[in-house]
């Protein structure tokens, strides 16, 4: 049986130069990470560059010395002095919070309850909580829940990436972008891996990058 990138090398001869030049798909998944806490690190790394993010979250990581990290419990415990003092601003914190309390209401799913979910249900229930978009939880479904046929139209480097690969002179358009994708089901979150690959070795460095930084470390 084909791997998924050799699967879509055949079929798009757009892709393949691509895939040839990166070698195999090395995503990996957070498979022991539940999904609240994918989603706190999605709001953490928002619009921020990845080392700075990083920072945050070890600084998060250190509030409560006996845990690895704060459990939603602990975080809605904390004040907002001490979270905005681990780098979150206002909005982040309160964003944070939000995650935590509907993490002990249900509607963040433990990782069990989520694999009972489909990818849309998933979506439409999570961009409920403040400061979660499509794009979060989209990130959440491939680099937590390992689900294989997600395209992030919506960032910017996917669709940076596809103008690259594709030696166009403008990015698609993201539901152009979509449409062109569904010729690459149900292989698209490593399309996706790939387009934020597009750049390697034309870059010194993808943390400069528009979004793609914040999957960068889970992608191989």
């Amino acid at each position: 049986m084909l791997r998924p990138e050799e699967h879509l090398a055949r079929i798009d001869p757009v892709l393949r130069p691509l895939i040839e030049r990166i070698g195999p798909c090395r995503l990996r998944v957070e498979r022991s990470q539940e999904p609240w806490r994918a989603l706190v690190k999605a709001i953490t790394s928002q619009q921020i560059h990845i080392k700075v993010a990083a920072r945050i979250l070890e600084r998060l990581s250190a509030v409560i010395p006996e845990k690895t990290f704060p459990d939603p419990e602990d975080l809605l415990g904390l004040d907002e002095a001490t979270l905005r003092g681990c780098g979150l601003s206002a909005a982040k914190t309160a964003a944070v919070r939000d995650v935590a309390k509907h993490s002990l209401s249900g509607l963040v799913p433990t990782r069990r309850a989520a694999h009972r979910l489909s990818d849309e249900d998933l979506i439409e229930r999570l961009v409920q909580i403040r400061g979660i978009g499509r794009w979060s939880v989209e990130m959440l479904l491939i680099f937590t829940l390992g689900r294989p046929d997600i395209l992030p139209v919506g960032d910017f480097a996917v669709r940076e990436g596809f103008r690259i690969t594709a030696g166009l002179e403008t990015q698609p358009k993201p539901r152009d972008l979509a449409l062109l994708g569904e010729r690459w089901a149900p292989y698209r979150s490593t399309v996706a891996w790939y387009l934020w690959r597009s750049r390697d070795g034309r870059l010194k460095s993808d943390e400069t990058q528009g979004r793609t930084p914040r999957t960068a470390p889970n992608a191989g």
